[in-house]
């Protein structure tokens, strides 16, 4: 068993990544901030942090910049103590380790972490550690900014503020970025028509939906007259606006819409599905068996359904055996937890074609983030085809396909 790991981690490190989804700030506007700790809790360990304890107000302290650098460290301690074991966190301390030369975070190494951040803070340190440390050969980033640099990242668009609208001051917002006006649902689907073809001179390859952060991913068929009733409803009032179960027919009329533009221009679709960012979440929103009519309905369209569903794995395995349009995506698992991305991994083995799996996906904010969960990512990878070989469930030959399947090749 021990050969055959070391041989697949060796054959995976060379395996240049395709990183299906990041969020990361451009290094134009990285360079311009201040070196702090809480970079590296800016989302994710932060999380934990706060299901540790730590309380709302002492977080926004420490992510402030009200707090000296020591300041900060107390905040932080008592809390970074009782979460340092989550895979979260640990990333942190990898990060620390293998790019800082330094064995973790701790109050013996804070300060000097601060001192070899600023050291690293020129124009390159993201090719640095993306190309030459992670080995990613190109990252999807879920950013629209004139700052992406084409050498590392190509974009994927949300159209979501078109399903979302609620209320005057939401839809002028929408009509001064398209470059056009709103007096109709006409003229709102008009104004998606020219963000779609600015998308597309943007190089957009995939059209994202972040909606299960803010209700049930489910989207009715519902008609243009009940979305008209909506849309008029909105234009008609002077205050916030309904909320999202009034708006739905509207909601689910122009996701609808959003699919079938996608489809037009031969873009897959790609769905948060899952676990969400932060604490205090309705999760079942996020279930992707929710999504189950649209793939019924769009059997044309590509759907790259995010964050392996977790905690609803199993479900996404059955969803993706059962549509040949369906496949399921590993971003952010491997830090979501390490042992359950294994579990995963395998189970989808014996589930789903190969050919389906989306093994990667680093889906941070700061780039050392990015590094790390890499790492995390084909070690997983490593261990469970290992395991795989050693069952007799695959020969080491099928292995090694198995991996440029779902690192680089899907």
């Amino acid at each position: 068993m021990d050969s055959i790991l070391s041989a697949l981690r060796e054959y995976i490190s060379h395996i240049p990544l395709t990183d299906t989804h990041e969020h990361l700030t451009p290094e134009v506007i990285w360079l311009e901030q201040e070196p702090d700790i809480s970079i590296f809790f800016t989302h994710y360990a932060s999380s934990d942090l706060v299901s540790s304890g730590m309380p709302a107000a002492e977080m926004a302290r420490f992510k402030g910049n009200q707090l000296s650098h020591d300041e900060k460290w107390e905040l932080l301690e008592p809390h970074w103590l009782r979460a340092r074991n989550t895979t979260y966190c640990r990333s942190v301390d990898m990060a620390a380790r293998d790019l800082f030369d330094l064995p973790g975070l701790s109050r013996e190494t804070y300060k000097t972490l601060l001192e070899r951040m600023r050291d690293v803070r020129h124009p390159g340190w993201y090719r640095k550690v993306l190309k030459d440390k992670a080995n990613i050969e190109i990252s999807i980033l879920d950013k629209w900014t004139p700052h992406i640099d084409r050498t590392l990242f190509v974009p994927s668009v949300r159209f979501d503020e078109f399903a979302t609208v609620s209320n005057r001051s939401e839809l002028a917002a929408i009509a001064e970025t398209a470059g056009t006006s709103i007096y109709s649902l006409t003229d709102l689907l008009k104004a998606l028509d020219l963000r779609f073809k600015a998308g597309v001179e943007y190089g957009m390859v995939g059209v994202k939906c972040g909606l299960a952060y803010n209700r049930p991913l489910y989207f009715d068929n519902t008609t243009r007259h009940e979305a008209e009733i909506v849309f008029n409803k909105i234009l008609k009032d002077r205050g916030n606006g309904p909320s999202w179960q009034e708006a739905k027919p509207l909601q689910d009329y122009i996701v609808h819409q959003i699919i079938r533009r996608a489809a037009d221009l031969g873009l897959p679709m790609l769905f948060h599905t899952g676990i969400q960012e932060g604490t205090g979440n309705f999760i079942a929103d996020s279930d992707p068996t929710l999504l189950n009519n649209l793939f019924f309905t769009y059997k044309n369209v590509k759907f790259d359904v995010f964050h392996a569903g977790f905690p609803y794995s199993r479900e996404l395995g059955v969803l993706a055996k059962n549509f040949s349009n369906v496949y399921p995506d590993m971003c952010w698992m491997h830090i979501i937890g390490a042992k359950s991305a294994r579990m995963i991994l395998d189970e989808w083995l014996d589930l789903v074609p190969a050919n389906k799996i989306l093994g990667f996906g680093g889906d941070y904010r700061f780039v050392e983030g990015i590094y790390a969960h890499a790492q995390i990512a084909r070690e997983n990878v490593a261990r469970v085809l290992a395991d795989r070989v050693e069952r007799g469930d695959q020969t080491m030959d099928e292995a090694v396909e198995l991996a440029g399947r779902i690192l680089r090749l899907n």
